[in-house]
Parts: structure tokens; C-alpha cells; sequence
């Protein structure tokens, strides 16, 4: 990758601009959804990842939607994994939670 710091005066200047396109890359990003559980530590970790990243994150507790749990099985090949987690009209499992895998698959920083 190109270093900025031969175009940018400031010390910290690189540092600025990085985190300057990571926080446009993310608020480009539609919102997020999850399908999980209130109990689930799995959603829970997701959940925090995306949110303490600055994803829009929308939450669906399929404990509570039958229509939810019916969509979880049906793009899980029948399996109740959560978190499921939806975003722009894909599907994709993090059970057990991987931040190496979330962060790739959404595209996001996996450190804050």
C-alpha cells in the first residue's frame, strides 16, 4: 500500500486519513441485520463487534418471530444457527462468532 506520509505535513495525518476511510467505508455500509437470540453470547459478540465499528446494526430475536426462525433454517440448510446475519439481501452464519470472518465478509476493520 502507498504510505500517505510523504503527501501529508502532519505527524498524525496518516493515522487521520485512515480512520477518516474506514469511517466513510462503514457509513456507506446499509444496515446490518441479526438474527439471534436474547441468550445467545454468539449474537451478543456480533452485535458489539459491528456496532462498536459503527455498523447500523437491526436485531431480530427468532425466539419471538416464527417468520424469522423459518428464514435462520432456510439459509442454514435446516440448521438453527444464530447469529445469522443478513445485509443487503445476503445471508451468511457467524456461529461460533469469528471477528477474523465478520470483518471479511462486511468488508470492516476487525480492530476499532
Amino acid at each position: 500500500m502507498l504510505s500517505l506520509r510523504a503527501f501529508l505535513p502532519h505527524p498524525n495525518s496518516e493515522k487521520i486519513v485512515r480512520g477518516l476511510l474506514k469511517t466513510s467505508a462503514s457509513a456507506k455500509m446499509k444496515e446490518v441485520t441479526i438474527y439471534g437470540t436474547h441468550w445467545c453470547c454468539d449474537c451478543r459478540r456480533a452485535k458489539n463487534f459491528l456496532r462498536e465499528r459503527g455498523v447500523k446494526v437491526r436485531e431480530i430475536n427468532i425466539d419471538d418471530k416464527p417468520e424469522a426462525e423459518e428464514i435462520v433454517l432456510r439459509v442454514n440448510n435446516g440448521r438453527r444457527k444464530v447469529p445469522t446475519i443478513e445485509i443487503e439481501g445476503r445471508y451468511f452464519s457467524c456461529s461460533p462468532f469469528d471477528p477474523h470472518r465478520l470483518s471479511s465478509e462486511l468488508n470492516i476493520p476487525l480492530n476499532k
